[in-house]
């Protein structure tokens, strides 16, 4: 993984040559071959075999006689023996760490060395184990600096790591880089990524703070936007987990990193906690708070291999552990069944949410205001109060009588009005009104003016004809939505 080394593999296997494995190196395994004074060699174990099998050729020699040779094995020829020898399997074959383990399920490494490392396991573990050594190999890419440069001691483009630590922690740096650097391909380092990876770790903190701060009453009622984000979350938790196994077995680890970490803050952070978080000084009801616990359990236990230090310290802190309970050995979530429907009703939700803070910062109408909101025709009352408690609102008045003046946005093909009255500077909002009029009504006459040039309509496209008249037909409708809403506020 990925497949595109597949190429690079066969191809050292076909076109292969004869292994060279002495090496002038002053360290590594010794060539056991010892010369005798008539340049023949006899090859042995050990000095005093050595001196056995020269003596069978010539009785008088002794051991100064011989000349063990100086070159070293290749590297390779060591690590090749890695997956067998690391069980003992060459000294003590069948042991039970050799039958247990061997062969290994995936090998990690870097694809500049397929021929020397891995095609050699291959072939030694074939050789001398008669099976493979491994049965996943996955190439990473190689961190390369800014402009694309491969880092290297002599190149001196290396960052300090220590330094790296210091600044955006041992999480921050692997989450940065995880984040960007896809399955074999390399990875342009550039210390924003490190960043990244801080600013995620501190939203993790700055979520447990949060939660761990809450007051739990015993007596307290769940309330309904609480009971429907509960249930609401979970099916997210279930479709994420789904997604990122799938993701991990197929090796695409940071597509897994990245749902993950959409995961954690967008759904659990600005969706699930807005929607569960008590009023301010008021307490959480317990059931709440055991939920959003377990939710935070499982999304530490998600992010583990990829945040080690973080998630421990926090798994330890979220609730009561044994002496030498890790989150290391806590197993990770399973999907449960998923309940699409209000995942469907949420992301309506989220629109219509979206929709009236979108109104608010237009219209400059503070966040603490509790908002009446009218539909015009009606959707699933089961988000009603999921809505109110996000976007601040006091009443949802579903097929409502529509409000000229009201502030309107279209949810799929539902109308929302936001009556104003109250909240606005009149005077100010009928002058922006009649100011937005104003261009609109200069931006019909030049439609106008182009529909009615004979020489245009007979000579453009119909597409373009069309548009045009498309054009026309919106700019009328929102010169009477301008107009009526300029007459009911004044």
């Amino acid at each position: 993984m990925p497949e595109k080394y597949k190429n690079t593999y066969r191809h050292w296997m076909t076109d292969i040559r004869d292994w060279c494995i002495s090496r002038q190196l002053w360290w590594g395994h010794r060539i056991p071959a010892w010369y005798l004074p008539d340049g023949s060699f006899v090859v042995a174990e050990t000095e005093e075999e050595a001196l056995s099998l020269a003596r069978e050729k010539d009785p008088a020699l002794s051991l100064s006689d011989l000349r063990q040779e100086e070159d070293g094995l290749d590297t390779w020829f060591s690590s090749w023996l890695w997956p067998i020898s690391l069980f003992n399997g060459i000294l003590d074959p069948g042991n039970k760490e050799i039958d247990y383990y061997y062969p290994t399920t995936t090998l990690v490494t870097g694809p500049d060395i397929i021929f020397f490392w891995v095609a050699r396991m291959i072939m030694a573990g074939y050789e001398f184990m008669g099976k493979q050594p491994f049965n996943n190999v996955y190439f990473t890419g190689i961190v390369r600096d800014e402009i694309g440069r491969k880092m290297s001691k002599q190149l001196g483009n290396s960052p300090d790591p220590l330094q790296l630590i210091a600044d955006y922690g041992a999480d921050g740096v692997r989450v940065g880089i995880m984040l960007s650097a896809p399955a074999g391909n390399d990875i342009l380092f550039d210390t924003r990524l490190c960043e990244t990876g801080r600013n995620f770790s501190n939203k993790i903190w700055n979520a447990f703070r949060l939660v761990m701060g809450w007051e739990v009453s015993e007596t307290a009622n769940q309330p309904e936007s609480a009971r429907f984000a509960i249930e609401w979350m979970q099916s997210k938790l279930s479709v994420a987990v789904a997604e990122i196994n799938d993701l991990m077995a197929k090796f695409r680890i940071s597509e897994a990193l990245k749902e993950i970490y959409r995961l954690f803050w967008d759904d659990f952070s600005s969706w699930y906690l807005e929607m569960v978080k008590p009023q301010y000084g008021s307490p959480i009801d317990r059931n709440t708070f055991n939920a959003t616990v377990g939710y935070f359990d499982s999304l530490l236990r998600l992010l583990h291999p990829f945040m080690p230090f973080i998630t421990e310290e926090l798994w330890q802190h979220l609730a009561e552990r044994r002496p030498g309970e890790s989150i290391m050995y806590a197993r990770t979530p399973e999907a449960a069944e998923v309940n699409s429907n209000i995942i469907s009703l949420m992301e309506h939700a989220k629109e219509v949410v979206n929709g009236i803070r979108n109104v608010r910062a237009v219209k400059n109408i503070p966040n603490k205001d509790t908002l009446t909101i009218n539909v015009i025709g009606s959707w699933d009352k089961a988000q009603d109060a999921a809505i109110c408690k996000l976007a601040n609102c006091e009443t949802i008045n579903h097929n409502a009588e529509k409000n000229p003046a009201a502030a309107s946005f279209i949810v799929g093909v539902t109308e929302v009005n936001v009556p104003l009255e109250g909240s606005i500077d009149k005077d100010a909002e009928i002058a922006k009104l009649r100011k937005d009029l104003e261009y609109m009504t200069g931006f019909k006459a030049s439609v106008l003016k182009k529909l009615s040039n004979e020489r245009f309509v007979n000579n453009a496209p119909e597409a373009v004809v069309a548009a045009e008249r498309r054009k026309l037909s919106d700019a009328e409708a929102k010169i009477d939505n301008l107009t009526k809403a300029i007459e009911a506020l004044s």
